[in-house]
């Protein structure tokens, strides 16, 4: 059972009603006369801080919103530097949506920028802490090796929500009800698009738990401890090599650990991400004689990625975990 300490889930910072400023655009022009707290075209501008916060306004608001994310593609969210002139850009935006302690530079940002509509996503369910698999070991020690990296997150709350469809599910709901508050004239299109996604998500649900239901084993090995929420969920061990930060350098009493484990629970597959470097899931499995394969965090899409959006990228996460774990 995974060591679980839960935050309550915080109310929805109360969205006000939209100002008379204006997103500014992804160029970098100066907003324009715009319409009482819209973007020049009228839509509703929402600064996302990555992927998976954009994802969620993207596919709630539709026609209604202009979404910027403040990560762009290829860049690993962890590491992301904020610009000043991003952070006065935030500042226009009629609504910011981030994940605090993820990305310390958005949190610094956003408390800087003056933004009135904040939704943290943070407060919109329930986090927990997770160490490297349902036992707390691996993440501190490797922490502990990657001193070039403060990459920690507060208390030890796992931040990834989003890898767990149920959790991401509550978050869509938080971000529904935000813009219905920030933009009431389309809130009946909002509650709709929500309903869909919640819907949608619902179904991955599903398939998630109908796919991993009967494997040969639950463990498996991952770079990055990002798949807390997902093992939980669906009744697995995730064994990170790493900690939370994907660029941590493990210890080689982890590596050596890792290896016992392989044979121990018969693990056949080290997983490693899009955005980070796959070194360390390499050199172990040629140490073990173990496959590779990838398990995407969904922090970004790139051309690399196994899909073009949330959804097909997690049909292939479940198609890869399925494959490594001996689904029956």
């Amino acid at each position: 059972m995974n060591v679980r300490r839960l935050i309550p889930t915080a109310a929805l910072a109360g969205a006000v009603a939209l100002g008379a400023t204006a997103l500014t655009a992804c160029s970098g022009a100066a907003a324009g006369a715009a319409g009482a707290g819209g973007s020049k075209d009228g839509k509703v501008g929402v600064t996302a801080s990555f992927y998976p916060m954009a994802f969620l306004a993207e596919q709630i608001g539709k026609d209604h919103v202009k979404v910027d994310s403040l990560t762009k593609p290829g860049v690993e969210p962890h590491d992301l530097e904020i610009t000043p002139k991003q952070t006065a850009q935030l500042g226009e935006s009629d609504v910011a949506l981030y994940l605090k302690n993820l990305q310390p530079a958005v949190d610094k940002a956003v408390a800087q920028s003056g933004v009135k509509n904040v939704v943290d996503a943070a407060t919109l369910t329930e986090l927990e802490v997770h160490g490297s698999a349902g036992h707390d070991h691996g993440a501190e020690e490797a922490h502990a090796e990657g001193e070039g990296h403060d990459h920690d997150h507060e208390g030890g709350k796992d931040p990834h929500v989003w890898l767990d469809p149920v959790k991401y599910a509550e978050i869509a709901k938080g971000v529904g009800a935000a813009l219905e508050k920030a933009d009431p004239d389309h809130a009946a299109d909002y509650k709709k698009n929500t309903d869909e996604l919640v819907g949608k998500l619902t179904a991955l649900d599903t398939e998630f738990k109908d796919g991993l239901q009967n494997t040969a084993s639950k463990t498996f090995i991952t770079t990055h401890s990002a798949f807390g929420y997902l093992a939980e969920r669906y009744g697995l061990d995730q064994e990170a090599i790493a900690g939370v930060d994907p660029e941590s350098e493990p210890s080689p009493a982890r590596m050596k650990e890792l290896q016992g484990l392989a044979k121990q629970e018969n693990v056949s597959t080290v997983f490693f991400e899009t955005l980070a470097s796959d070194k360390t899931a390499r050199t172990l499995a040629a140490d073990t004689g173990l496959k590779t394969d990838v398990l995407d965090p969904l922090e970004g899409i790139t051309d690399k990625s196994q899909g073009a959006d949330y959804f097909e990228v997690m049909r292939s996460n479940l198609k890869n975990l399925q494959k490594a774990l001996g689904a029956k």
